[in-house]
């Protein structure tokens, strides 16, 4: 039986650098991160998923997975919500918010606040942003789709300079 804990790291280029994406054994998204955060990436997920066990392992991601993401890139902005991903490792809290996120229409945005209304939490848009701020799927789980009350681009674990690039990309008026 294989270890349920031996995932698969593979790379993807895109137009805002080498991204990494963590699938499990049954090809279901676990994390994407940039090349940059590969460093810590593996104790991230421990951390997360609160278990020392897991293991990184070269090897590709599924073709769906690979051809969605490429179709985004080449202007299909639907094509990331065919993208299967396991967000189970949050709390109640953090998996209700990035659940949330992904009915967040691509070209769309939307503000903390929308967020903790959206979620029937009105009094925690600063959890909201501490959640999204934790999110191990970006992109894909499209914290990027969420700004300030006052349209400001605000904090982005891949960096406020590919969130102002991934919303113009969807063709977000900045």
């Amino acid at each position: 039986m294989p270890h349920p804990w031996l995932w698969h790291i593979d790379q993807l280029p895109s137009p805002l650098g080498e991204m990494l994406l963590v699938t499990d054994q049954q090809g279901v998204l676990r994390a994407l991160d940039w090349e940059e955060g590969r460093g810590s990436l593996l104790a991230d997920l421990r951390k997360l998923y609160g278990n020392e066990q897991i293991k990184l392992t070269p090897g590709a991601i599924p073709k769906p997975m690979r051809d969605s993401l490429e179709a985004y890139w080449a202007g299909d902005l639907q094509a990331l919500s065919a993208i299967i991903v396991d967000t189970t490792a949050g709390t109640p809290f953090q998996r209700a918010a990035w659940d949330w996120l992904r009915s967040i229409p691509a070209g769309e945005t939307r503000s903390y606040k929308e967020q903790a209304l959206g979620m029937n939490r009105p009094s925690a848009v600063r959890a909201v942003g501490h959640a999204n701020s934790r999110n191990p799927i970006g992109i894909v789980v499209p914290c990027h789709r969420v700004i300030g009350a006052n349209g400001t681009l605000t904090g982005y674990a891949g960096g406020v300079e590919r969130k102002r690039w991934l919303l113009a990309h969807e063709g977000v008026d900045l």
